[in-house]
């Protein structure tokens, strides 16, 4: 596989977020929402008028909705690093580790849109904040996803001295008769924004480079570790400080007081975590990428759920389960069906909760 270095390229152009004004974030967001919603009204208007909408009509209907939300979130996203509210962490992050299950928790939508992605990481150690620095790798795929016509082609490699790690996303957005400015210029979205003030809130530098209808980015890891360099006590150190960094939890709870304490315990670990409110909510999310776990009301069981859980671990076997029991201050572990999960008390959850993470993640 060839191999680019985009920082090192006297072409390159480092890439700044004060290069886009609060007033152009904000009408591009606009715009990216009102096309995917107008899209989106168009096939109402058009199941209004015939009462019938076909199986992909309807699918496409989700995922303009779906695409309008996210532009939200990634607003929202930006509102936040631009008010300098962020409290960066200083943390040792597999990097490698990190890519890798960020790619792993979108399979589904690799598969769905047909993209190969070709991966050559090299094992890199960062001090990073763990939280942000999972933020960074979603909004790097999810500008490289919308505009990648077959392939991505991902590359982690160690440079330089002192040592820095360079990630380097490459792919084709057009074909070279076809690319022009315009085709460019359309690769300026919100997901790419947010990577730009992303990188920026970590002290990161990003190198962009285009043309012939090729888009190259690349990131530079200014704090950068390797195995080979670290003492036994510090390599101990780097895999388990905070071992669940970056992982993905779905919470399932009713009642907004259960998901206060649940976002209390979880807080100090580094995670990446979706509350939802009804076994809908949780089927629609799920729909999108399966996460590491998924708490639970105990409450919120029943037959319904019992399906949801069955048809999960049909599909990922590792999937770990926290119940969250209705009373007591119990840690305990329970059997169903021949598959084990934990259960905490509702008394106990900031003290136990992350106690009964790590023990089912860790035996998975």
């Amino acid at each position: 596989m060839d191999r680019v270095v985009a920082a090192r390229s006297p072409n390159s152009a480092s890439v700044e977020p004060g290069a886009s004004d609060a007033a152009e974030l904000v009408g591009q967001l606009g715009s990216e929402v009102a096309s995917q919603l107008s899209a989106a009204l168009e096939r109402v208007a058009a199941l209004a008028e015939t009462g019938r909408i076909d199986p992909a009509g309807l699918r496409a209907l989700r995922e303009e909705i779906q695409r309008a939300r996210h532009a939200g979130i990634m607003g929202q996203q930006l509102a936040r690093l631009a008010a300098g509210r962020i409290r960066v962490a200083r943390e040792r992050v597999d990097l490698s580790a990190l890519l890798r299950e960020a790619l792993r928790l979108r399979r589904r939508e690799i598969e769905a849109a047909a993209i190969e992605v070709r991966q050559q990481l090299c094992a890199a150690t960062v001090v990073s904040d763990a939280t942000l620095l999972f933020a960074l790798v979603e909004a790097l795929l999810d500008w490289s996803f919308a505009h990648a016509v077959s392939r991505i082609d991902l590359d982690l490699q160690i440079q330089g001295w002192p040592a820095q790690a360079l990630l380097s996303c490459r792919y084709v957005h057009a074909p070279a008769d076809r690319a022009d400015a315009g085709s460019e210029r359309a690769l300026d979205t919100m997901a790419l924004h947010l990577l730009q003030h992303t990188a920026a809130a970590l002290g990161l530098t990003l190198t962009r480079q285009d043309g012939a209808g090729r888009a190259a980015l690349t990131i530079a890891f200014p704090h950068t570790l390797t195995l080979a360099e670290m003492t036994p006590s510090e390599e101990a150190q780097a895999h388990n400080s905070q071992p669940l960094a970056g992982r993905h939890v779905v919470v399932l709870a009713a009642r907004r007081e259960v998901r206060a304490l649940v976002r209390d315990a979880l807080q100090p670990m580094s995670l990446m975590v979706d509350f939802v409110t009804t076994l809908e909510q949780a089927r629609e999310l799920l729909a999108e990428g399966l996460p590491h776990a998924l708490v639970y009301e105990a409450t919120l069981g029943g037959d319904r759920f019992e399906r949801l859980r069955a048809e999960l671990l049909a599909e990922e076997p590792t999937l770990a389960f926290i119940q969250i029991a209705e009373q007591g201050k119990a840690f305990e572990v329970l059997n169903r069906d021949g598959h084990q999960f934990a259960s905490v008390g509702r008394d106990a959850i900031v003290e136990s909760l992350p106690a009964a993470l790590l023990f089912e993640l860790s035996r998975h």
